[in-house]
């Protein structure tokens, strides 16, 4: 049986963990958008089978990359807690580009 570490100091978080998040962030952001588009250039592409075609693989392999992003998102951030650590408000902030705020003390 395998004992989990008793050791309480912050460990650092994985370095690929914040340009995951940033990624999936912006591709997120982008897939909602463009899907508001999406169903009108189908029918505008409706008489070009390829173009549509092509279309469709577009948003599918985007959308697949988005899934790969989340796996991986939510494998860097179980790697932390199960770690024993947490992301402090500080890193949430400069990820989601909030300005410096004062800390209350």
């Amino acid at each position: 049986m395998t004992t989990l570490p008793t050791d309480t100091t912050a460990r650092p978080t994985p370095r690929w963990l914040a340009a995951v998040m940033r990624c999936d962030q912006e591709l997120s952001s982008w897939f909602v958008g463009v899907g508001f588009f999406f169903a009108p250039v189908l029918l505008v592409l409706e008489p070009w089978p390829i173009a549509r075609t092509v279309a469709i693989v577009a948003i599918s392999l985007a959308g697949l990359w988005l899934g790969l992003l989340g796996a991986f998102m939510a494998a860097g951030l179980a790697r932390v807690l199960r770690a024993g650590g947490e992301l402090p408000d500080e890193y949430w902030a400069k990820l989601l580009g909030y300005p410096n705020r004062p800390t209350a003390r």
